[in-house]
C-alpha cells in the first residue's frame, strides 16, 4: 500500500532535515484561510496557534495579499541601506505614533524578534556606554546566541549550548500573584553580589510572558521597573514582540499599565507572516550608533513593509485589538466553566486575547505536563491546532487570529471541550 501523501513527506523531512528542529503537527500545509488551514490530503484545521502568534490578521486577508501584490510589481529588494524605499519611512512614521509615549520617536527595521532584541541590546549599550543587562526568569527573548542567553528557560532553548555571553543577569519575573517585594529584593541583591547599577545598560521584559507560559506582569512592578530605570539610567526595554499588534486587547500591551518604555520591540503579527521586527524608541537612544552599526541586508524588506503597512489599517478599521478582547473572554469564560469537570485546570490567565491554561495534578499541585500533552494531542485528532508553554510545558496557549468568524471559534470552543473531557 502506497503511504498516505503526508507520511510520503514526513519520511523524506526525517531525511533531509535536522532533528533539532522541533516541529509539532505530523501533517503537511497545504492552504489557509482566516482562522482554518488544510493539510496536503485535504484535511481541515482551526488554526489557534497562528504560526506562534503571527497571524493575528488571519491567513490570506484580502489587504494584505492586495499589498503584496502591489509590491511584488514594483520590486521585492534593494537593501533599505544601498537604495532605500518611502515604504520604510511610512511605518517607522506610523510605529513612532502607536508606540505608547508621545515623545519624539525613532524606528529601525529588522526581519526577526530576535534580531530586534539583540539590535535593541546593542543600541541600549551604545548609548549608556554600559554592558550589563537584566532580563527574568521564564522569559523568552528568541533563539540566537545572545538572545537565548537573555531567555530565562533551559531547556530546550539553552542546554548544550553554551558558553553564553557575559553580563547578563536574571531575576525572578513579578507575574500578577508573586511577591514583588522578593523580586526587589533579588535585583537589589544583583546590584550588591553581581554588577553595581551603574553598568547596567539595560532591563529587558515581556508585559505579558509568551515561551514562559502567558504570565502577565504587575502593573505595580512596571511602574517600579520605570523608577528604577530613571534612578539609574538604565533603558527600559519592552520586548512585545508576541504581546504586541492587538494580542491583549490594546495594540500594545504596555497600554494596559500606563507606563512607558524607552525602547519597544515589535515583530511576530507586525507583517502577517512575513519576517518583520522593528525596534522603535526615544530618538536620542536610537541616534545613539553611528551610521552603519546597525541594519541588515533583508531588514525591512520592501514586500515584509507593505503587509505591515496593511496591517496597520486593519487593525484599525477592523477594530482588532478591541474583538479579540471580547473573543479572549468568551475563552476565559468558557475554559473557567470546566473547572467542575477537569480538575487538573489550575488556573486560567492572560490578558485580552493572549489566554491560557495552566494544568497541575489536583492532589500534589504538581505541573502537569502528561495531561497538557494529551489534551494537545485530543485537540489535534479533532482538528484544532493548540501550542503548549511554561517553564514546566504545562500550559496550553491559545493564538487564535483576533478576527475568527463567531462559527468558527465556536467550533473550536466545542473541540476543546471534547478534547480536556477525553484527555
Amino acid at each position: 500500500m502506497t503511504p498516505a501523501l503526508n507520511e510520503q513527506i514526513l519520511a523524506r523531512k526525517a531525511a533531509a532535515t535536522p532533528r533539532g528542529v522541533g516541529v509539532m503537527a505530523p501533517f503537511f500545509a497545504e492552504r489557509a484561510q482566516g482562522a482554518e488551514l488544510w493539510d496536503v490530503q485535504g484535511r481541515r484545521f482551526i488554526d489557534f496557534a497562528g504560526g506562534i502568534a503571527v497571524m493575528n490578521v488571519g491567513h490570506g486577508h484580502a489587504k494584505v495579499k492586495a499589498a503584496l501584490a502591489a509590491q511584488l510589481e514594483r520590486f521585492t529588494h534593494t537593501c533599505w541601506q544601498v537604495v532605500p524605499y518611502e515604504g520604510y519611512v511610512a511605518l517607522a512614521e506610523k510605529l513612532n505614533a502607536l508606540t505608547p509615549g508621545s515623545h519624539a520617536k525613532k524606528t529601525a527595521f529588522f526581519s526577526t524578534g530576535a534580531e530586534a532584541v539583540e539590535n535593541a541590546i546593542k543600541i541600549a549599550r551604545y548609548h549608556t556606554r554600559r554592558s550589563g543587562v537584566i532580563a527574568f526568569g521564564g522569559a523568552f527573548h528568541g533563539r540566537s546566541l545572545f538572545a537565548v542567553a537573555l531567555t530565562g528557560k533551559v531547556q530546550p532553548y539553552k542546554a548544550g549550548f553554551g558558553p553564553f555571553p557575559a553580563e547578563i543577569y536574571h531575576a525572578p519575573f513579578p507575574a500578577q500573584g508573586v511577591d514583588l517585594a522578593e523580586v526587589k529584593r533579588a535585583v537589589q541583591q544583583l546590584f550588591k553580589a553581581d554588577i553595581e547599577p551603574a553598568r547596567v545598560a539595560a532591563i529587558v521584559f515581556e508585559p505579558v510572558q509568551g515561551e514562559g507560559g502567558f504570565n502577565v506582569i504587575q502593573a505595580e512592578a512596571v511602574h517600579w521597573l520605570r523608577a528604577l530605570c530613571d534612578e539609574h539610567g538604565i533603558v527600559l526595554v519592552a520586548d512585545e514582540v508576541q504581546s504586541g499588534f492587538g494580542r491583549t486587547g490594546k495594540l500594545y500591551a504596555m497600554e494596559h499599565f500606563g507606563v512607558v518604555p524607552d525602547l519597544v520591540i515589535s515583530a511576530k503579527s507586525l507583517a502577517a507572516g512575513l519576517p518583520l521586527s522593528a525596534v522603535t524608541g526615544r530618538a536620542e537612544i536610537m541616534d545613539a550608533p553611528a551610521p552603519g552599526g546597525l541594519g541588515g541586508t533583508y531588514a525591512g524588506n520592501p514586500m515584509a513593509i507593505a503587509a505591515a503597512l496593511a496591517v496597520v489599517e486593519i487593525m484599525a478599521e477592523e477594530r482588532l485589538p478591541e474583538r479579540g478582547a471580547m473573543l479572549g473572554a468568551r475563552l476565559r469564560a468558557a475554559l473557567e466553566a470546566q473547572r467542575a469537570q477537569v480538575p487538573q485546570i489550575a488556573e486560567v490567565r492572560g490578558l485580552g486575547a493572549m489566554v491560557a491554561v495552566e494544568f497541575r495534578q489536583p492532589g500534589s499541585g504538581q505541573p502537569d505536563a502528561e495531561f497538557t500533552r494529551r489534551v494537545q494531542a485530543q485537540a489535534l485528532a479533532r482538528g484544532l491546532i493548540l501550542l503548549s508553554c511554561g517553564v514546566d510545558a504545562n500550559v496550553l496557549r491559545f493564538l487564535f487570529p483576533l478576527n475568527t468568524p463567531e462559527p468558527v471559534f465556536d467550533e473550536a470552543l466545542a473541540i476543546l471541550r471534547d478534547a480536556l473531557g477525553s484527555a
